[in-house]
């Protein structure tokens, strides 16, 4: 595992693409679908009479103490929004990430090339898991971050062109705190995400042809063969467990913040609700007291299981499975 580092720069290195870029043209379009609506806003709303929903010139005639703290809110929203986005992206890279990770490395046969170094193949798949669970999203993280940022930037300034004084709405924001907040939900985010992780490498690793219609087929069918087992009146599992939710998990947990969904999100069985007309609600919604309170629940915990038993697989797998087939 002391080579574990270097694997997890090889990862990057050789899915730049995935891990930076994916990212990078998500934020940027976002910015230069910004830059125009300000463009358009400028166009036919008249230099005077720029509208973003109201008047600038009535914002700036009565904005109240009351405005400046929902508008601070909103922008904490805003990049949230910047994160989520980034998120969706992240989704879909991540998923065909895992299911080419052990895959790709023996259909072009340089699995024989790694193999002949002295690298274990638990640091192998330890290195692949962990960069889908925490490299590339800490790298859309901060991505999203400077985007926002230079979203900021973008529209003090164009506000600053139109005499609103924007520094009162920016001050009132937590990008700081909203920033420490979402990298402290990165762990939990990992652990969640680990079943479907697990599931992705097992397949990858096993199958020698069509790793995605493997592993999404086979819980599907399951599912379909169980639902008529019960209308047949046989013996059925969806009685006792949830197969659907099952799929669900060991599919689409790989979303990063799909965990923020859940019914009972911490002890006091609050959840996350984003409200800008508390001053600081959106910031004391990902309060760690909130956040943490996921890691008391029995269904990360099962998820947790299920993830290492399916990684101990691939490991045990890829030891074993070299061969591909055309």
């Amino acid at each position: 595992m002391k080579h574990l580092p270097l694997l997890l720069k090889r990862e990057f290195w050789e899915h730049r693409g995935g891990f930076l870029w994916t990212p990078f043209w998500i934020a940027a379009v976002i910015l230069i679908l910004t830059v125009l609506g300000i463009a358009s806003a400028e166009l036919f709303g008249g230099n005077a009479r720029v509208h973003i929903g109201v008047s600038l010139d009535e914002l700036r005639s009565s904005l109240s103490a009351g405005d400046i703290a929902r508008g601070g809110n909103a922008l904490d929203l805003v990049q949230m929004t910047f994160v989520g986005i980034a998120c969706v992206g992240l989704f879909f890279v991540s998923f065909f990430y895992l299911l080419g990770a052990l895959y790709d490395d023996r259909r072009d046969r340089s699995i024989l090339f790694w193999k002949s170094l002295p690298l274990s193949d638990t640091a192998t798949v330890a290195s692949k898991a962990l960069s889908a669970m925490l490299v590339m999203p800490a790298i859309a993280l901060a991505v999203a971050t400077l985007a926002y940022l230079a979203f900021v930037a973008l529209i003090c300034l164009w506000c600053a062109l139109h005499g609103l004084n924007p520094l009162p709405l920016v001050l009132a924001s937590h990008p700081l705190g909203m920033f420490a907040r979402l990298a402290a939900m990165l762990p939990i985010g990992a652990l969640w995400m680990l079943p479907a992780v697990g599931w992705l490498l097992f397949w990858s690793a096993w199958v020698r042809s069509k790793p995605f219609l493997w592993a999404v087929l086979v819980p599907v069918l399951a599912i379909i063969a169980d639902k008529w087992l019960g209308l047949l009146g046989a013996p059925s599992l969806s009685g006792q467990i949830p197969l659907g939710y099952v799929l669900g998990r060991l599919l689409f947990s790989v979303m990063p913040g799909s965990w923020l969904g859940l019914s009972k999100f911490n002890l006091s069985n609050e959840q996350v609700t984003l409200d800008i007309a508390d001053n600081s609600h959106v910031l004391n919604s990902l309060s760690p007291s909130h956040v943490y309170g996921v890691l008391t629940t029995a269904n990360l915990w099962i998820g947790v299981a299920g993830g290492i038993l399916l990684l101990t697989a691939a490991i045990w797998v890829r030891g074993r499975r070299i061969e591909t087939s055309v």
